[in-house]
């Protein structure tokens, strides 16, 4: 009987991004261990809805299909997540994919992203280092430091956080949980330090720090389980800081 079994898809498709959303529904054959990237490359070989009409194949982003890459991010059945990991056994029937609403969509669930990483150029989420000659070995990062900083490496900037963010919308101009925490791991580091007011400054503008209306939605939906809330507090207590710097002048680390 397991040869017979199928699995329903309902997913919100959209031709162009100027064009209306529409819905889809289809079926693809039932396999053991499935996910949902692996249904739509099934759906992709075969692609004919409910009914049996050939249609368009369904456009999705992905690339590692191991949740490092972050590309394939999509909300199914409700919740924003990567579709790699998300296991057909885990999922409630008809399963339903919709683009993340955050990003402008391309074609159907595919998204665009360049407000995520025009916020991680804003606070300059990088340590800028002239040239590729040898500057020797750089300082060295305590082993406490590292351990914490590390789990702020993780991020894959999949935009899953801005997602479920409810101040991160069209009438936001909110950079999100993502590059506030990389502004604390590159200050963390003893190198990239070096622009830790630039950052810390970058984010007491508009659309930073105090835009955060500490939902904590980001910290229960980032598929890597990073601290996010606890890297705004911590920029709370730095921007703090750093304002009193600035106005009095002082450019003390």
């Amino acid at each position: 009987m397991a040869e017979n079994k199928t699995v329903r898809f309902i997913i919100t498709r959209q031709d162009s991004p100027d064009s209306d959303p529409y819905t889809l529904e289809f079926a693809v054959p039932y396999r053991a261990n499935m996910n949902v990237i692996s249904a739509l490359m099934e759906f992709r070989r075969n692609p004919v809805d409910i009914t049996g009409k050939k249609v368009a194949p369904v456009s999705w982003d992905m690339n590692c299909l191991e949740e490092v890459c972050g590309a394939c991010s999509m909300v199914i059945n409700g919740k924003p997540r990567q579709s790699c990991t998300a296991l057909i056994d885990q999922l409630e029937q008809p399963i339903r994919l919709e683009p993340m609403k955050t990003f402008p969509v391309v074609r159907d669930l595919q998204v665009d992203r360049k407000r995520m990483f025009d916020s991680l150029k804003k606070v300059k989420a990088w340590i800028p280092i002239d040239g590729t000659y040898d500057l020797g070995p750089g300082p060295r990062m305590p082993e406490t430091k590292r351990q914490w900083a590390y789990e702020l490496s993780k991020c894959m900037t999949c935009g899953v956080c801005l997602e479920a963010c409810p101040n991160v919308n069209s009438k936001s101009d909110f950079i999100g949980p993502a590059p506030l925490s990389q502004v604390r791991l590159f200050n963390a580091h003893p190198t990239g330090a070096m622009n830790k007011a630039e950052r810390l400054d970058a984010i007491m503008d508009d659309g930073g720090l105090t835009n955060c209306g500490n939902s904590q939605n980001c910290v229960q939906s980032c598929p890597k389980g990073i601290p996010l809330t606890t890297s705004i507090a911590a920029l709370n207590r730095d921007t703090t800081i750093q304002s009193f710097r600035n106005f009095f002048g002082s450019d003390q680390a």
